[in-house]
């Protein structure tokens, strides 16, 4: 079929760039019948599109003055509001588990999956991971066998692939459009943590988040998700979650909405110009490890500090998100095949990825008179830091500060870790507390780490 469009728009361009009576140069051809002008997606949209699935959320708005008789009396009753919006899902198991984006049914209180054929179900959330904007939903069709959509390997895709997204633009029905694969492993679009997008031009509108994009062959290779938009239409910039992505959320899914997911024990960076020419690197490629937990599995693989990593698997990775893909996607229990260079040779790591340990999650409110008053901190380890989704991996963090308290007027925010108190390491709540009321003397000065630098700040007491 390529040929055929391809010979079709040589003779095109030759006639414009001649003249009408221009001949075609003897390597291009007309289509000689019809049936060379007739090439169609149909068979593909037919077997896929019964699987591609309506979501309604529906959420309830409260209203803070329903029953407050005093409000009432002036304005009258006051009810809550049910507001509805509408996304798009695919059905990846016959039993009735549909796979869409987060962002489609957070926050819903009902939540009606309809069918293709017009059948309505009630669905109810297995998995809401806001990381990856991934949702999994389950309903029961009673023991029927719905459409599927297979999933493909999304690494085989490749620039310049035909696809096709299907899903629910508007509200205005289910929807059909044509594209390429624009880009591959996009990341630092800020749209989850778990970046490595598959880029497209097909049309992706309001709607669509959670439909299907799937190859010529009718095979699922990203669930979309986003647009690049200035007017809120297409302008032929969306993005898909990969599809090996989809099937390690899947893989990883567990009981009470839990999810697991592979952990390589290490923080990493981006790395610079700077960094690279220190390093006697002619390029800033890959990622350099800031950290290493003891005992995880960077650490057991022999990866140190300041190592580089150029790739992971025989992908290249060029930031953290790309990091992270690829060890969530590699899987727990996995060897992962990590690569990069040291002092003019190669190295090569074997890294046995795990789930990352979980331990003491220690709470506590600061109380007293000291600069975090009013601040609730907590104990990190790699589990509940995965959950926050915090590069650090242990340490104390802030989860919030109390309206009016002394924590919120210095700006203390969540997801702040704090380093140091008056030069003393911060390990833990306990540790924490103990310095803060130590300072009430002589004063405080807090080292605190913020989106990966460091900023003090100083109190007298």
């Amino acid at each position: 079929m390529r040929t055929l469009i391809a010979s079709f728009f040589a003779f095109v361009l030759t006639a414009s760039a001649f003249g009408q009576d221009a001949l075609p140069p003897p390597d291009a051809a007309p289509p000689e019948t019809a049936g060379d002008l007739s090439a169609t997606f149909a068979p593909v949209v037919k077997r896929v599109a019964p699987a591609v699935v309506n979501v309604y959320a529906k959420t309830v708005v409260r209203n803070p003055y329903a029953g407050d008789p005093f409000y009432e009396e002036f304005y009258g009753p006051q009810q809550d509001r049910t507001q509805n919006s509408l996304g798009s899902g695919v059905i990846v198991r016959d039993d009735g588990l549909i796979v869409t984006n987060n962002h489609v049914i957070d926050g819903a209180d009902e939540l009606i999956v309809v069918l293709a054929d017009r059948r309505e179900f009630e669905a109810k959330v297995q998995l809401a991971d806001a990381r990856t904007d991934i949702a999994l939903l389950k309903i029961d069709p009673k023991g029927e066998k719905l459409p599927i959509v297979p999933m493909r390997d999304s690494d085989g895709a490749e620039v310049g692939d035909l696809v096709l997204a299907i899903g629910n633009p508007f509200g205005v029905g289910q929807t059909v459009t044509l594209g390429i694969v624009s880009a591959v492993a996009r990341t630092n679009v800020g749209i989850s943590d778990y970046q490595s997008f598959i880029q497209t031009d097909a049309a992706i509108n309001p709607g669509n988040s959670g439909g299907a994009l799937v190859t010529a062959d009718g095979q699922l290779i990203g669930i979309n998700t986003a647009i690049f938009s200035r007017s809120g239409g297409s302008i032929g910039i969306g993005f898909a979650i990969p599809s090996n992505m989809v099937r390690a959320t899947i893989d990883g899914a567990g009981e009470g909405g839990k999810i697991a997911r592979a952990w390589l024990g290490a923080e990493t960076q981006e790395l610079t110009q700077d960094i690279a020419a220190s390093l006697g690197l002619d390029r800033p490629q890959g990622v350099i490890v800031r950290s290493v937990y003891p005992g995880g599995p960077a650490d057991k693989a022999g990866i140190k500090t300041g190592d580089v990593i150029w790739k992971i698997d025989g992908f290249e990775v060029n930031d953290p998100s790309a990091v992270r893909y690829r060890i969530a996607t590699a899987g727990i229990g996995k060897v992962a095949k990590l690569e990069g260079p040291k002092d003019g040779q190669w190295l090569t790591w074997e890294v046995t990825l795990a789930a990352p340990p979980d331990g003491d999650r220690t709470t506590l409110t600061i109380e007293g008179r000291n600069p975090m008053q009013g601040a609730q901190v907590a104990n990190l380890n790699p589990a509940y830091a995965d959950e926050l989704g915090i590069a650090d991996m242990s340490g104390v963090v802030v989860l919030g500060a109390q309206r009016r308290s002394i924590a919120r007027r210095y700006n203390f925010r969540p997801g702040d870790i704090i380093v140091e108190v008056n030069d003393a390491k911060i390990d833990t709540v306990a540790t924490l507390d103990a310095q803060l009321k130590a300072g009430e003397q002589q004063g405080w000065r807090i080292v605190v780490k913020r989106g990966g630098s460091l900023y003090t700040l100083e109190v007298r007491a």
